[in-house]
């Protein structure tokens, strides 16, 4: 599971921390079809799951990097999961997470 670290960044925000994917994640994974995301004001642990996502080539539970509340859920991820495909890797993101 630890090596699912190198296809997620991270990077501070207003109000902690964002998770989002990276090119390599991309690459690995295929195109995400769905992705099962926390909501606004969930508790998340470090190292234990914090989404899943449906894609071409697998489907994996993605740890969470951090501890702390969710405070954002990208929008853009409301109606489908074109972001996450993209080459735009600042839109890929999932969630902010404001550490305990």
């Amino acid at each position: 599971m630890s090596e699912m670290v190198k296809y997620f960044w991270t990077k501070a925000v207003n109000d902690g921390t964002r998770i989002g994917l990276t090119t390599e994640g991309q690459d690995e994974l295929g195109t995400i079809k769905f992705a099962k995301l926390p909501a606004v004001g969930d508790d998340v642990k470090k190292g234990e799951n914090l989404l899943s996502v449906e894609a071409d080539k697998a489907v994996s539970d993605i740890p969470s990097p951090v501890s702390g509340k969710v405070t954002a859920v990208n929008p853009a991820l409301g109606s489908d999961f074109d972001a996450l495909n993209g080459s735009d890797t600042d839109a890929a993101w999932f969630v902010d997470v404001q550490e305990d």
